[in-house]
């Protein structure tokens, strides 16, 4: 299992990286090897604001769907429009191309208390 030792995650297994004063969110590594192969990302509109642990999309794969769930709290200011094309993006890079919103947190704070990656890989090793 990959882990991008610069970001925080979530239980759900969403991960989020600071990118100057907005956050770059997607699927661990573990969520998208278990999902298998995705064929369909639902992504949200750029400007709605969802609150921290609130549904946002949907990633699609060939064994089922699963609910995208917000890190932090904020306003999403970027989907990654690549992943209507070629959605296994996330299957190949999940911590680079394969990236799902950018957003502007509604609170900084939000990230810190986020799973170091450390505590995240015993998480993921256990589900």
């Amino acid at each position: 299992m990959k882990i991008d030792t610069e970001a925080r995650y979530a239980k759900s297994h969403e991960w989020a990286r600071k990118d100057g004063a907005e956050l770059v969110v997607g699927i661990s590594d573990h969520a998208q090897h278990s999902l298998g192969d995705i064929v369909y990302v639902d992504l949200p509109k750029v400007g709605a604001n969802f609150a921290k642990g609130a549904a946002f999309g949907v990633v699609e794969s060939v064994k089922a769907a699963s609910d995208l769930y917000l890190p932090v709290a904020g306003k999403i200011t970027a989907v990654n429009g690549a992943l209507a094309e070629s959605s296994d993006l996330i299957n190949k890079d999940c911590y680079g191309q394969g990236w799902i919103v950018r957003l502007a947190p509604a609170d900084a704070a939000e990230w810190e208390s986020l799973l170091s990656p450390e505590d995240y890989e015993k998480i993921a090793a256990e589900d």
